[in-house]
C-alpha cells in the first residue's frame, strides 16, 4: 500500500468544487479537485512524466496480445496504480496489438495522435464525468483506426459504440476506481468489437491482476481479476 500522494503518500481527498491549487513538483497553478490530506497536488504533467516512452515502446512490439502490451508499461517507472497514464496506454496497447495482428493502420501516427488524445482526459474523469478515461481510450482507438471525425457516418457509430460498450463492463463492477480494472475491461471489450467490426483477431489473455496490493481501494472478490477468483 505504497501509493496515493506521489510526494508524501498521505491519501488523497476529491473535492466536490474546484479549488486553486500550485502543483508540488512544477509549481504551476491550476483548478483542480484532487490533492492529497496534508495538501499536496501533482498536475497531470507532472503525474505522467516519461510517458512518452510508450510510443517507442509500442514500436518495439511484437505482441498481438494488447494485455501483455499494457502491463508491460504497467511495470514502467510512468506508470503509478492510478493516474491519466491509463487514458493513453489502454488506446496505445490496442493499437499496437491491432498492428501485429495484421490491421491497417500506420502506426507511428496513430500512437502520437493517441498520445495526443489521451492526455486531453484529466485525472478523475471516472468519478467526475462519469465516464472512465481508459474506456473513453478504447473508443479513441476505435476512431483513430476508422478514420473517425465529427462529420464520418459508420466510424462515428462504431466509436461511440466501442466507448459505450467499454463503459458498460465498467459500470458493471462499479467503484471505487481501479485504473488496472478498468483498462483491462476495456480492452478484453475492445478484443471482442475488433473481431466483429474489422474481422482482426487479437490474442485474448485470461487475465489475473498482479497488482491488488498496490490498490487502497481493491474491491477484492467483487473484481472479475482477483487472484482468489481465479483459483476456484
Amino acid at each position: 500500500m505504497t501509493e496515493e500522494c506521489l510526494i508524501c503518500k498521505a491519501p488523497l481527498v476529491y473535492l466536490e468544487t474546484d479549488e486553486l491549487m500550485e502543483c508540488a513538483i512544477c509549481h504551476k497553478q491550476e483548478n483542480s479537485k484532487t490533492r492529497c490530506i496534508t495538501g499536496h497536488y501533482v498536475c497531470n504533467d507532472c503525474h505522467t512524466r516519461g510517458m512518452d516512452a510508450i510510443i517507442g515502446l509500442c514500436l518495439a512490439e511484437t505482441s498481438k496480445n494488447p494485455i501483455e502490451i499494457i502491463e508491460r508499461m504497467m511495470m514502467q517507472p510512468f506508470c503509478h496504480m492510478h493516474g491519466p497514464e491509463h487514458h493513453v496506454m489502454v488506446g496505445a496497447a490496442l493499437l499496437t496489438a491491432y498492428k501485429n495482428a495484421g490491421g491497417d493502420v500506420d502506426l507511428p501516427s496513430a500512437l502520437s495522435e493517441m498520445m495526443n488524445r489521451g492526455k486531453s482526459v484529466p485525472g478523475g474523469a471516472c468519478g467526475f464525468w462519469g465516464a472512465c478515461g481508459a474506456g473513453i481510450s478504447s473508443g479513441m482507438y476505435v476512431s483513430i483506426i476508422s478514420k473517425s471525425t465529427p462529420l464520418a457516418q459508420e466510424p462515428f457509430t462504431i466509436s461511440h459504440q466501442m466507448t459505450a460498450k467499454s463503459l458498460g463492463e465498467i459500470g458493471k463492477i462499479g467503484g471505487p476506481r481501479c485504473c488496472k480494472r478498468d483498462s483491462y475491461l476495456s480492452i478484453l471489450s475492445a478484443i471482442e468489437f475488433t473481431k466483429e467490426k474489422f474481422g482482426v483477431e487479437m490474442e485474448r489473455p485470461d487475465v489475473i491482476c498482479r497488482f491488488s496490493r498496490r490498490n487502497n481501494q481493491c474491491i477484492g472478490k467483487r473484481c472479475p481479476f482477483f487472484l482468489e477468483n481465479r483459483k476456484k
